[in-house]
């Protein structure tokens, strides 16, 4: 949509600021469909190219939008999710075997989940409602919450500061080569993505999971 346009992220940055790269991750990071890691993003490269904001801040606000958000997400989903998920879970798809399963990951696996979520686009959004109706433990998800927000904001956000930083002064072969190197390494990400995708699904069909089994594995 030409709202979430380039030009108009930048607008907004020169608007409001720190503030609006705070609210819009946060609230993606609650579920809503905004564009949070695209403006942190712009914000590092205007931060780089302009000097018109600061780098430190503009990752402190990603950070703490997102902790915010997620936190939000968690505590709906843990007064609401599971129950609504049971019930009508069916007519989506989500059989209680697989409810069941999301459970049982999260219970075993929750910390390393809500980590990896930052950096996948889809699962970023829904992460922190289902840790919460999958009853993850709160002290797990806050840390893993806080640690996964810290990282994904300083590595995105300095990331980008540095690229935007050196593609202000590169020209020629060095603005190849920049642009190459981040292509490759989107295309490296996305490949592990998918790799560990398929091998969750395949150790799901080898060893079923019932709503009794997981009930045994979390008491």
């Amino acid at each position: 949509m030409s709202f979430f346009s380039l030009h108009h992220l930048i607008e907004l940055l020169h608007t409001y600021g720190y503030t609006v790269v705070g609210v819009v991750v946060g609230l993606e990071s609650f579920g809503l469909p905004l564009p949070g890691e695209s403006l942190l993003i712009a914000g590092a490269v205007l931060a780089a190219t302009t000097h018109q904001l600061n780098i430190v801040f503009i990752v402190i606000a990603a950070a703490l939008g997102a902790i915010a958000g997620q936190t939000a997400g968690y505590a709906i989903g843990r007064s609401l999710g599971f129950r609504l998920l049971r019930r009508y879970g069916g007519s989506i798809g989500l059989t209680p075997r697989r409810i069941a399963y999301g459970r049982l990951l999260f219970r075993r696996h929750g910390v390393k989940v809500i980590i990896a979520s930052r950096f996948v686009v889809l699962l970023r959004t829904i992460a922190a409602l289902l840790a919460g109706a999958n009853r993850m433990p709160w002290l797990p998800f806050m840390i893993a919450n806080v640690t996964g927000s810290a990282v994904w904001a300083s590595l995105y956000g300095f990331g980008a500061y540095a690229l935007g930083h050196e593609a202000k002064a590169a020209s020629g072969p060095a603005a190849i080569i920049l642009g190459v190197t981040a292509v490759a390494a989107l295309a490296a990400a996305g490949f592990y993505v998918r790799r560990n995708e398929r091998r969750l699904e395949r150790r799901s069909v080898r060893q079923p999971v019932t709503v009794e089994s997981v009930q045994r594995a979390t008491e």
